[in-house]
């Protein structure tokens, strides 16, 4: 069946560069397949967007990524999650519909990102085609397969209790619904039934949801909303600045992988990286203890950088393409965001992640389930105890075997594609009607 051309499609999303740049793979495979797609986001990522070659809408809040301050306190285990809709989203929620409804107009198709909670009243507003999408699995919070909800990870144990998960789920929709209480305010004002929770129900289109993640780490379940589809992971692999970072640049680095075998890479992504403490210190001396070559990669804060000498086996780094670092790695040590949590997976390495809020906690326990890493709590986060678990990780070839398997797996999923052909067939179901 030959697709639909010519479509102007807004793709809207906030975040880290691991919110942006799945939506702007979509963005510009989209592109290619003939379609006129904008991206609509902060205005931080203007230039890195508009260099690819894609259109750009901003929408506030103007969220930066390397905003130290603000984020240690969305970062926080116990209230980041809270924190984050109530203190920064909500305050901005009419501003952020002013800016995507302009950014809507003359649209044939909205795709959201679940925290862009003014995307759904924009697209019942204007009779839009709506395609939503989550990222990681516990945007589908579900009884059958409960996630390891930040504040309180202890409750992951009392799932298999009768009625227990249930009561958890309930709890976690009463307490959420007071944090989005504005969009339920500004459905009214809108003319718009009440909706659902927008951390849970209300965040999924009636017609098309897509969950851009592996199947490997969660597995439709009978609660989750109505048309959704897994589609696998979405990547986008170039680095936001163009290099490395390294002495040398890209050059540098690769020869470095050349000289000797594979290092450990240890990162804090895009975002927890503003926040990273001592992170690296305690990086280079786990490396040191056990004996391996490594890769920090630091973003660009100068005192994020071990402070002491380097040894000739290490090498430290602003950015570094995923992509082109991991499957030369040993393991990877990182934060546990889907967007590096998935570039580790499609790697086929092993991993240690040390999970600081939001998603993180959730997708750390289920790479470990699937077998391909294992967890250490940022407070417990040192050269001895970091390297005990490295140590353990890199001696076990049955969990290197099991990487690499996960590995094949992502890899042939394929979601850039299988997502963007769901998109064209919503157009298509949309112009038939």
């Amino acid at each position: 069946m030959a697709r639909v051309k010519g479509r102007r499609i807004v793709l809207a999303t906030l975040g880290s560069y691991g919110d942006v740049n799945p939506y702007l793979g979509l963005a510009v495979e989209l592109a290619a397949r003939g379609h006129e797609p904008v991206l609509a986001t902060s205005a931080y990522y203007r230039d890195y967007v508009e260099s690819q070659g894609v259109g750009f809408r901003p929408i506030r809040p103007d969220v930066d990524p390397g905003d130290t301050v603000l984020v240690r306190r969305i970062l926080d285990r116990w209230r980041g999650t809270e924190r984050l809709v109530r203190e920064l989203l909500m305050p901005s929620l009419r501003a952020s519909y002013e800016d995507l409804s302009s950014a809507a107009e003359g649209a044939d198709l909205l795709v959201t990102h679940p925290i862009t909670f003014a995307g759904p009243i924009v697209a019942e507003e204007r009779g839009l085609a709506w395609v939503s999408t989550v990222l990681s699995p516990i945007s589908l919070f579900s009884e059958h397969d409960l996630p390891v909800f930040p504040p309180a990870p202890w409750m992951k144990r009392l799932e298999r209790l009768p009625g227990a998960a249930r009561a958890i789920v309930a709890l976690a929709r009463r307490a959420t619904r007071e944090w989005t209480e504005p969009v339920a305010r500004l459905r009214e004002e809108r003319g718009l039934p009440p909706g659902g929770n927008p951390l849970f129900e209300g965040q999924h289109s009636p017609d098309c949801a897509l969950a851009l993640f592996s199947r490997l780490l969660a597995r439709p379940q009978p609660d989750w909303p109505e048309h959704v589809r897994v589609m696998g992971h979405v990547f986008y692999d170039r680095a936001p600045d163009g290099g490395s970072g390294v002495a040398g640049g890209r050059r540098g680095l690769a020869d470095f992988l050349d000289r000797g075998p594979a290092p450990v890479v240890f990162t804090l992504g895009s975002s927890a990286v503003a926040a990273a403490g001592d992170f690296y210190e305690e990086s280079l001396d786990a490396a040191r203890r056990i004996g391996v070559r490594a890769v920090l990669l630091t973003g660009p804060r100068p005192e994020n950088r071990p402070a002491q000498p380097l040894p000739d086996g290490v090498r430290v780094a602003d950015y570094a393409s995923y992509a082109e670092l991991f499957p030369r790695s040993a393991a990877v040590v990182h934060q546990g965001g889907i967007g590096t949590l998935a570039q580790a997976l499609r790697a086929g390495v092993p991993m240690l992640v040390v999970p600081f809020a939001h998603d993180q906690p959730d997708n750390a326990h289920r790479a470990e389930r699937l077998g391909v890493a294992r967890v250490l709590a940022p407070r417990r986060y040192r050269g001895a105890t970091a390297g005990r678990e490295l140590r353990a990780l890199l001696g076990a070839p049955s969990l290197r075997e099991r990487a690499a398997e996960v590995g094949r797996v992502v890899r042939a999923e394929d979601g850039l594609r299988r997502a963007c052909d769901a998109i064209e067939e919503r157009l298509e179901s949309a112009g038939r009607r």
